[in-house]
């Protein structure tokens, strides 16, 4: 029996850490500012809660990770994403009866799909989202792909474009998938066996397909734009405008249509145009939804809107064009242990440092000066501390500054006091540089 992670799956190691938590912190911050609390539902649900009717996307239909429970009828599945999830809470707790609607909320979590692994798409992935639910404005879409447009350009990303598309109301929807239907029956016999099931549940999702994408018959399909209605394209004018606004660069995509059957109007992407990313060059996606409160037996026509980032995937956009996420942080101070009968005493005054809130560290394997001077070098420790014998019973501590080597002795009950003051005259060193 080998024991390895199962294949799609990844160890976060302690040395790559420190890039998710400066994520996950910076993504607290920007939320915080744009006053979007954060909401935490369960890591499954019922099945009904993503396998919602007729519908036609691969991830409900092929990638959900799903069990029934011993003894019982209940299904339930892994979240293969964070909207539905977030909706049903939202309907469940009442929060629509709040005074103070929207609600603005955002997740961050896994999610589960069971899909061919590659660069940068993993069967257990990480992932922040965003869920505005209680209101229905061209500018609440505006300001939701702002606050993720923002959140890519403070990490540095340059490479990045917005692309737009509006799948309208239900009655330009309709048109379109009836047009659709009309436009691809003659060929459907000779497409793959997704576009076939698609034809029937929902055709705007063929306009998805990789297999068939260099038909001639996908090249000459008509366009949602021709058959939107006033209102949804009076709506659509009014997001453009507020994105142009903002000066947020955007392109339109009339083929874009995304992977979930309950996106209504706004839809956008915001991909990598760097080389390195590959066909994963999605960074963050989204749209608007009309439907799903009511689906969950919230008030009718109270409309949302959201997107969610891949973590992983922004950390390799990160990586390809060269952004360091979080440089490594060394210790404040590594307690060297001299002689075995000083231990206990190493052990305490490494505990006061850090109840001071001081990082440090000590020496458990009983090694010598030498070495454990290895591993203050090795922790980029700002000060080694000398505890032996002659130090516990003196009560005087030898203090060494590795940058210069310079050496300060301190009372071991007044270690904290000197501590604070090196590393205060340290502070204003640097203010002078």
């Amino acid at each position: 029996m080998s024991y390895q992670m199962p294949r799609g799956t990844q160890d976060i190691l302690p040395k790559d850490i420190a890039k998710w938590h400066r994520l996950e912190e910076l993504i607290r911050q920007f939320c915080y500012v744009y006053n979007y609390n954060e909401i935490r539902t369960p890591i499954f649900e019922h099945t009904e809660v993503f396998k919602r009717g007729n519908d036609s996307s691969d991830m409900v239909n092929k990638e959900m990770y799903t069990f029934q429970l011993t003894n019982s009828r209940t299904s339930l599945t892994l979240r293969p994403e964070g909207t539905a999830g977030v909706v049903r809470s939202f309907v469940e707790h009442k929060m629509y009866g709040d005074a103070e609607l929207p609600a603005k909320l955002y997740y961050l979590g896994p999610q589960f799909r069971h899909e061919r692994p590659q660069k940068g798409r993993q069967r257990i992935f990480h992932q922040f989202g965003v869920e505005v639910i209680g209101a229905k404005n061209p500018l609440l879409d505006v300001e939701v792909i702002a606050l993720g447009w923002s959140f890519v350009n403070a990490l540095g990303l340059k490479d990045m474009k917005v692309l737009l598309n509006t799948l309208g109301d239900d009655a330009s929807r309709d048109a379109y998938r009836a047009a659709l239907k009309a436009h691809f029956a003659d060929a459907i016999d000779d497409m793959c066996a997704d576009c076939k099931r698609r034809y029937e549940q929902n055709p705007l999702r063929i306009l998805d397909c990789k297999i068939d994408a260099e038909k001639e018959i996908m090249k000459t399909a008509p366009h949602m734009k021709d058959y939107l209605n006033e209102e949804s394209k009076a709506y659509f004018a009014k997001v453009c405008e507020g994105l142009e606004a903002l000066g947020i660069p955007y392109e339109i995509d009339d083929r874009l249509v995304r992977g979930l059957d309950y996106y209504t109007h706004t839809v956008f992407e915001v991909v990598s145009v760097n080389q390195e990313m590959g066909s994963q060059s999605t960074v963050f996606a989204g749209g608007r939804y009309d439907g799903l409160v009511s689906y969950f037996g919230g008030p009718e026509g109270m409309s949302g809107i959201g997107w969610a980032m891949g973590l992983e995937r922004l950390i390799l956009a990160c990586e390809a064009e060269g952004i360091v996420l979080s440089e490594e942080e060394g210790l404040d101070a590594y307690v060297l242990c001299l002689d075995e009968s000083a231990s206990v005493a190493a052990l305490q005054i490494t505990t006061m440092l850090r109840a001071a809130g001081y990082r440090c560290e000590r020496d458990y394997l009983g090694r010598s000066f030498k070495a454990q001077f290895k591993s203050v070098e090795r922790r980029h420790a700002k000060y080694a501390i000398l505890v032996g014998e002659k130090e516990v019973q003196s009560g005087v501590l030898t203090i060494k500054r590795t940058a210069d080597r310079m050496q300060f002795e301190g009372a071991i009950d007044e270690l904290v006091e000197v501590m604070d003051r090196l590393m205060e005259e340290e502070e204003g060193a640097h203010h002078h540089e």
